[in-house]
């Protein structure tokens, strides 16, 4: 599934404890860099980057001699998104716009990486501020073929393996999506699980801070560090009870899409999974509508005085979604951002009363389009809405050999037992 395999759980634990030597591990990915990075593009360029890293390195291994009080993530290199400041790189945001408007101090969730040990590979490309426009980045089971969106360069970096865990963001399906096309494993967090503070927003009441790695064991280590209040849970008991998801919804999908998932449904099902169908959107379209009032909205708060002074360095996709949210009234922008919390409860209440652990749903409208468009995120749009936790995997390979995923969803601040649940239907159904 992966061009290079490059697992974070495995890989942590070899580095903090000597098996694999931190300098050789990235001198080795360096070598990488250099051999796949060329035509995948999911790195932003830099001078010197392994020496850089080699000293970082050293400055690790001095301040942790003893295997025993190696931090969790020690060694680990790390790809960050371009729109999440971290110290010694210039943030652009995949933008023409100057850089000195995004100066500021380290976002926290880089601060935690370095706190756990973990070193900055580099920055990621990102589209145009985190929108549609998009950046230089392939994908890497096809180059004629996308990513994905937002964070294509950090969904591209761990599927190439060139790094074994990548941050980025969503706000609409910008983490899920390009994983999923990507063929690695996704995370997207509960909303304010992860501190957005050092980060371009894009939408403030969406915004998500997420996860990319090649292993559930990997998401489960990062969470860890990365996540406000984790409570670390093992071995779940109980078979967990999935709900698929039908309906308006569901017909998003194509039907290369809609088949790979019952064909997966069927497989869950002979696996001893009891699967509930659940049409959880009878009102899609009014979710759709209302959450993409509230980010155009907020959006255009964010590139209010910028636009005015910049507005010729601007793509045209951002620039349209700016003027959209400049004609959107305050009383439809509080109606959308209002409607959040109530349609959070409805869903938890669906799982309630059907008594399921998870949502299960496609993680994409189709594969990994051909060009450079970033594809649709309407699978991932009313999850994003909620802000509940979701995580995708993937579950095989489509005619062209294009990697497809499927997303789980858990309850609210429960993100702990989604990894878990995930972990458990996973592991049974890799092994099938």
């Amino acid at each position: 599934m992966y061009i290079s395999t490059s697992h974070l759980a495995e890989t942590a634990k070899a580095i903090r404890t000597n098996k694999i030597d931190a300098e050789n591990f990235i001198k080795q990915t360096c070598t990488l860099i250099n051999k796949n990075d060329i035509h995948v593009k999911a790195l932003i360029k830099e001078k010197n980057r392994q020496d850089r890293l080699i000293k970082e390195i050293k400055i690790l291994k001095k301040k942790y001699p003893d295997i025993e009080s190696r931090p969790p993530l020690f060694g680990i290199p790390v790809g960050i998104k371009d729109i999440i400041n971290s110290d010694g790189f210039k943030t652009k945001a995949g933008s023409d716009l100057p850089s000195k408007l995004f100066k500021g101090q380290e976002a926290s969730v880089v601060t935690k990486l370095k706190n756990a040990g973990a070193v900055i590979l580099g920055k990621t490309v990102t589209t145009e501020f985190a929108y549609f426009e998009p950046g230089k980045t392939r994908n890497p089971h096809n180059i004629e073929h996308t990513p994905g969106g937002s964070s294509s360069g950090s969904a591209a970096a761990v599927a190439e393996g060139i790094v074994p865990l990548a941050i980025g963001t969503q706000t609409i399906g910008s983490i899920i999506r390009p994983a999923a096309y990507c063929g690695v494993i996704g995370f997207k967090p509960g909303f304010d699980r992860i501190n957005k503070d050092g980060v371009i927003p894009f939408s403030v009441s969406a915004d998500h801070i997420g996860i990319f790695t090649q292993d559930i064991e990997g998401i489960d280590l990062a969470a860890s560090v990365l996540c406000n209040n984790w409570t670390q849970i093992n071995n779940l008991l109980k078979k967990p009870t999935i709900g698929a998801v039908t309906g308006k919804y569901f017909n998003q999908a194509n039907p290369e899409i809609t088949e790979h998932f019952e064909n997966h449904i069927n497989n869950l099902k002979s696996l001893g999974f009891e699967i509930k169908r659940l049409n959880p959107f009878d009102d899609i379209d009014d979710i759709i509508n209302k959450h993409q009032t509230m980010i155009a909205y907020e959006f255009f708060q964010v590139h209010k005085k910028w636009f005015e002074n910049y507005e010729s360095k601007y793509k045209l996709a951002t620039k349209e979604l700016i003027l959209k949210g400049k004609n959107i009234s305050t009383k439809d922008y509080l109606i959308s951002k209002n409607g959040r919390e109530e349609f959070r409860k409805k869903l938890e209440q669906l799982m309630f009363k059907h008594q399921i652990d998870v949502f299960l749903s496609p993680a994409t409208t189709s594969v990994a389009p051909k060009g450079m468009q970033t594809g649709s995120p309407l699978m991932n749009l009313p999850w994003t809405y909620s802000g509940l936790p979701v995580i995708t995997v993937p579950i095989g390979k489509s005619i062209d050999n294009l990697p497809i995923g499927v997303q789980l969803t858990g309850f609210f601040n429960n993100d702990e037992e989604l990894i878990q649940h995930t972990k458990r239907i996973y592991s049974e159904f890799y092994k099938s």
